[in-house]
C-alpha cells in the first residue's frame, strides 16, 4: 500500500517514518513540505542518509489521490481540515494527527483552537482514533482524527474506573508533565536549552487545547458531562508523558482489586500494560515504544486512587498510534511494524 505524509518536517513525521521504514505492508511513496519542496528528506535529518532520501514536494491533491491510499496529516493545527474533505470525497484514507477532527462542538473548537471547525459532515465521519476503545468503529473508518498525547495516556488511565462508575465524575485532578518534544520543532524562546535546563514550570493553565478533548472522551464513557482539572508541565527531558490523576472512589477499593479490574479491561490489549501492586511506571519504561504502561495506588486513608500512566508521546501520542490505527482501519494485525521493544537507558 502506498502512503504520504503531509507536514515531512516535523517530529511526528520523522518519527512515522521511523516505524514505517520496515512495515511490510506499507511504502511511503511521497513526503509533502511546501517549505521544503525539491529537498531530500536526509537533508534536514542527516541521520537518514541513504535510508530516506527521497525529495520532499509540494502538495497537489489531484495527483496526489491519484498516487497514494493513505494520507498521514503531521500538520499543526488548522491545517489538515482545509484538505482532508477533498481526498474523503476521493476515498482516500486519512490520519491526523492534529487536532482538527477531534473535537465535536464547534463553539468549543473555536475557543480552543481559534478558528472555524472543519464543515459538520466531515466532523461527523470522523473516528476519534483511541485504538483500544474504539477499535470496532476505526475498522471501517475513512478518517481518524488521532488522539493527542495528553488525551492518549489521562483517558487510558481513566477508563477502567469510569466505565465500572467507581468514581466521582466531578472531582477528577490530572497532573501531567511532557518532555521538550511535546512542543514540537519550531524555535520557541521558552524551550531554549538556557531556559528549559534545571527547570520544571507549568503551562496554559486552564487553556490547553486538551482539556475539551479529554472531557469530550471521558463524557462519553460516563454518559454524563464531565469536567476535569487539568495542569499541564514542561520538564527538561526530550520523550515522554507522565499524567498523574487523582480521583475520589465511590466506596471502599483494594489496590489489588482495582488492578484486577484494569488487568481484565486490557486483557486483549497488546499496547497497554497494567503494572503489578507496589510497582508505578517511569517515562524511561516506554521510551520510543507504542506502550502505554498504568500503575495503580488506592490509599484507602483517604478514599483516593491515584493513577500514574506513561506514554512516549511522538509514538503512543502521536506516531506509534496511528500506525496503529492504520494497521487496524486495514484489517492487519494491530501491532504490525510497531511491536518493538523499548529504548532502555
Amino acid at each position: 500500500m502506498n502512503v504520504a505524509i503531509i507536514g515531512g518536517t516535523g517530529y511526528g513525521a520523522v518519527e512515522l517514518l521511523r516505524f514505517l521504514y520496515n512495515h511490510p505492508h506499507v511504502t511511503v511513496s511521497k513526503i509533502i513540505s511546501h517549505s521544503n519542496s525539491g529537498t531530500p528528506f536526509s537533508e534536514v535529518y542527516p541521520h537518514l542518509v541513504n535510508l530516506i532520501d527521497t525529495e520532499m514536494e509540494s502538495l497537489d491533491i489531484s495527483t496526489l489521490a491519484e498516487e497514494v491510499d493513505l494520507v498521514f496529516f503531521a500538520t499543526p493545527s488548522n491545517v489538515s481540515k482545509n484538505y482532508i474533505p477533498e481526498l474523503i470525497d476521493k476515498g482516500i484514507k486519512c490520519i491526523d494527527l492534529s487536532g482538527d477532527f477531534r473535537l465535536k462542538d464547534g463553539e468549543q473548537y473555536r475557543n480552543y483552537y481559534g478558528e472555524k471547525m472543519a464543515p459538520e459532515k466531515y466532523i461527523e465521519k470522523a473516528v476519534y482514533g483511541l485504538s483500544e476503545v474504539n477499535k470496532k468503529a476505526i475498522e471501517n473508518a475513512l478518517l481518524i482524527a488521532n488522539p493527542g498525547c495528553y488525551p492518549t495516556a489521562t483517558t487510558l488511565g481513566l477508563i477502567p474506573v469510569l466505565s465500572h462508575n467507581l468514581a466521582d465524575y466531578q472531582n477528577i485532578v490530572i497532573d501531567a508533565k511532557t518532555g521538550t518534544t511535546g512542543a514540537g520543532r519550531s524555535l520557541s524562546q521558552g524551550f531554549h536549552f538556557s531556559e528549559m535546563q534545571e527547570n520544571f514550570k507549568a503551562y496554559k493553565l486552564g487553556i490547553h487545547k486538551h482539556i475539551p478533548e479529554i472531557e469530550q472522551v471521558l463524557s462519553d464513557t460516563a454518559n454524563e458531562d464531565i469536567q476535569v482539572t487539568f495542569t499541564p508541565h514542561v520538564v527538561p527531558m526530550t520523550r515522554g508523558i507522565m499524567s498523574t490523576i487523582y480521583v475520589n472512589l465511590k466506596e471502599r477499593q483494594s489496590t489489588k482489586q482495582l488492578l484486577d479490574l484494569y488487568k481484565e479491561f486490557y486483557k486483549d490489549k497488546p499496547f497497554v500494560r497494567v503494572r503489578e501492586e507496589g510497582i508505578i511506571p517511569q517515562t524511561k519504561e516506554v521510551y520510543g515504544s507504542n506502550f502505554c504502561d498504568i500503575g495503580l495506588y488506592a490509599d484507602e486513608r483517604t478514599g483516593k486512587l491515584i493513577i500514574v500512566s506513561v506514554i512516549d508521546n511522538l509514538v503512543k501520542g502521536a506516531s506509534g498510534q496511528a500506525i496503529q490505527n492504520m494497521n487496524i482501519m486495514n484489517g492487519w494485525d494491530e501491532a504490525t511494524g510497531i511491536n518493538q521493544l523499548p529504548i532502555y537507558p
